[in-house]
């Protein structure tokens, strides 16, 4: 039975949809023009001045051929071209279709050379068609941009993006399977100068709209450049509100003082790599204890006063499985976890030569997201619950309508315009008294209150109207039946007046001034409203450069601001960039620096203790690593792949050659031929260049080979 309040909340919805129908006609007359404020030289756009991308089936795009791209990155990184023709020529470009099928969502494309090539887009037609219909189109074009944004086909062109990312090096303390920088295995240290490192932060505040934003210390570990903390520091002292660490979390749990330097410097949020519930689902990581560590980090990181997010990144037949588990771990956490951030695996970095079959198995859409949570936990409707992460742009419109004639407002608000390809979300509003839980969606109409909001937006009043207009909207669109027990319409204006600062009132600052009172502050609101993201990143085999010209996601590079898939996937800037601005080789590296702990094959990460404050039920805990892919007969990683084409060519080679060339210089020689061929190590390298190979045979007395892998890589342990 519900309480007497609701009741009353109902008729002031009532009362709401009667005030809103007087309002909004009369909010028609005469609309306003859209204010320039200071942060951009372009007016704010009026919702029917958003541009949108072709969207819906069929379309056409511009996509890239997975085999000719990584030839003719191989060729630049050769010398045999120079990484100009990336800015002057279609390099690797054809055009996709991408149409509906049974249901389903696939991209053909063709290639002239290579042939034939489709992938998986979406399992569920009516859920990416919601994403695609309340998608509010492009942000304002980025302008002042020119230095930073020219990077041909995949320059940025829309908007400023939500997080920076800035990767301080490409060393890492884990060897894991998926990784799309394929850290630790390229034959060289790239790592940022203090003054590399201020350069980027600097040139990031130049462009317009000059838009709030998270910036994300990323790698390899950040947390193993010796400027980390520095780096976190001037963020803040340079204006940004949010600074962010993504983070394999060893370095924090090992160390709650490492934490609170962290924290005291600035940090706001760990991005916290997160793979499931127990050891045994983290398994495929290669660290024992890694999920030991995972809690532990987050207790050192949440006492120490920054926020965690768990991000995860999810391979079909690997830890799908893990979808419910995980977000049941976070709602019996509320008051330490407020955001999960699931990211669907991209086949790059180590996996870019991927086989057909094991694509196919391990591919995971973010249509498989919406209902692996709805089967899973039994939250969300996917059709009805899931929005495109840009759906947030209309609140963020009206924000920036709300503070753009304040004399100190320098920054425009934080706006995801992303495709609605790229991500999507499903908000969850928590008890964290009771832990009761329910889709916000569910108690508010968000496709309706998105157009509303519109409305206010393209009158473009003054704070005092377009303030008043946002409570009748929130409170019409309200449904005081369907929330957590406990929750109230007032709660709910409330939770908007914290996120958008409307009446000024303290919930504690966020600013560059904010200090862990303010987080503590922050904390002491009832209710956690917890966000369940979906961020899909491209790989060669689903590229669409639509999605690219609208990343939210740049990298900050010694060569410009770079899309996040047009880096790490697209043409691969990442290899390029960090080629041209290499360090050192790791033999250099090694000889003047020493080799830093990796933690591999198994090996137990050391921690002071395991002790933690997080609750973990024990029906959630994995107990067994998922076997989906061992009952098909499919490697599970890149690694298996090549193992299992090693073991092929041998056998095909031992029996051609037959038993007279058995010999052990004929076997070291086959077996470095096959390293450096077949699975793209690395020869090994001198200060001047490459050893041949012909100088890794074996000596009389010495018939085994050290691989490159051994020679190139620090050793676990070491």
């Amino acid at each position: 039975m519900h309480k007497p309040i609701k009741y009353v909340e109902k008729a002031v919805t009532y009362g709401a949809k009667s005030t809103w129908f007087l309002f909004e006609r009369m909010n028609r007359i005469r609309p306003n023009p859209s204010p320039t404020p200071k942060w951009s030289d372009k007016p704010l756009l009026k919702s029917y001045e958003k541009s949108k991308p072709p969207l819906g089936w069929p379309r056409s795009t511009d996509s890239l051929c997975p085999k000719c791209v990584p030839e003719i990155r191989q060729k630049i990184l050769d010398g045999e071209l120079p990484y100009e023709v990336l800015m002057n020529q279609k390099v690797g470009e054809v055009k996709a279709t991408i149409i509906e099928q049974k249901g389903q969502i696939w991209m053909l494309k063709e290639c002239p050379i290579h042939g034939r090539f489709e992938d998986l887009m979406s399992i569920d037609t009516n859920f990416s068609r919601h994403l695609e219909q309340v998608f509010p189109g492009r942000d304002i074009r980025a302008h002042n941009d020119e230095k930073l944004h020219h990077h041909g086909s995949s320059t940025v062109k829309y908007g400023r993006g939500s997080v920076l990312t800035i990767d301080l090096t490409n060393r890492c303390n884990m060897m894991c399977d998926p990784c799309f920088m394929d850290a630790n295995q390229v034959g060289f240290v790239h790592e940022l100068t203090w003054q590399e490192i201020k350069q980027l932060l600097d040139n990031a505040i130049t462009i317009k709209p000059r838009r709030q934003m998270s910036v994300q210390f990323s790698g390899g570990e950040p947390t193993l450049s010796p400027y980390f903390l520095d780096a976190v520091r001037y963020a803040r002292e340079v204006g940004y509100n949010s600074v962010q660490a993504a983070t394999n979390g060893i370095e924090f749990a090992k160390s709650f003082e490492f934490a609170q330097q962290a924290a005291d410097a600035g940090l706001r949020y760990a991005y916290l790599q997160f793979d499931g519930i127990g050891n045994a689902a983290n398994a495929h990581r290669k660290v024992g204890n890694l999920f030991d560590v995972k809690l532990k980090a987050i207790d050192n990181l949440h006492r120490a006063g920054v926020e965690i997010v768990p991000v995860v990144t999810i391979v079909n037949g690997i830890n799908n499985e893990q979808v419910g588990r995980i977000i049941q771990f976070a709602l019996d956490n509320p008051k330490k976890i407020g955001f999960l951030s699931f990211q669907p695996v991209s086949f790059t970095g180590r996996d870019e030569a991927i086989t057909d079959e094991r694509r196919m198995a391990q591919r995971y859409t973010l249509s498989h997201l919406a209902h692996d949570v709805k089967q899973q936990t039994g939250l969300g409707e996917p059709a009805r619950d899931w929005f495109p992460i840009s759906f947030m742009s209309t609140f963020s419109d009206w924000a920036d309508l709300m503070h753009s004639k304040e004399a100190n407002n320098n920054w425009g608000q934080l706006s995801c315009g992303c495709h609605p390809n790229c991500g999507t979300g499903m908000a969850v509003m928590i008890d964290k008294e009771t832990k009761e839980a329910v889709p916000v969606t569910a108690f508010l109409h968000g496709d309706q209150l998105a157009k509303d909001i519109a409305k206010i937006n393209d009158a473009a009043r003054g704070k005092f109207l377009s303030g008043l207009g946002m409570m009748l909207v929130l409170a019409k669109n309200y449904d005081p039946f369907k929330t957590p027990r406990h929750f109230r319409l007032w709660d709910l204006w409330k939770k908007f007046d914290k996120n958008y600062n409307v009446t000024g009132r303290n919930y504690g600052k966020v600013g560059p001034d904010r200090t862990l009172e303010d987080v503590m502050k922050r904390r002491t609101d009832r209710w956690n409203f917890l966000f369940i993201a979906g961020m899909w990143f491209q790989d060669l085999y689903n590229y669409d450069f639509r999605r690219t010209e609208q990343c939210i996601i740049p990298y900050a590079t010694q060569e410009g601001e770079i899309s996040f898939c047009a880096y790490n996937t697209g043409v691969g800037w990442r290899n390029i960039v960090e080629k041209m601005h290499m360090t050192a080789t790791l033999t250099k590296w090694y000889e003047e620096h020493g080799r830093h702990e990796i933690f591999a094959g198994g090996k137990n990460v050391g921690m002071e203790s395991r002790e933690h404050s997080l609750y973990l039920r024990d029906d959630i805990i994995t107990r067994e690593e998922q076997h989906d892919l061992d009952r098909l007969g499919i490697a599970k990683n890149a690694r298996e792949e090549k193992i299992r084409a090693r073991d092929a060519k041998l056998k095909a080679s031992t029996e051609a050659r037959g038993p007279e060339k058995n010999d052990a210089a004929y076997n070291a020689r086959m077996a470095a031929l096959y390293r450096e061929v077949i699975l793209k190590e690395k020869p090994v390298q001198s200060e001047n260049g490459f050893i041949p190979l012909a100088a890794l045979t074996p000596r009389p007395g010495n018939d085994s080979l050290q691989s490159t892998r051994e020679i190139a890589e620090p050793v676990a342990g070491d």
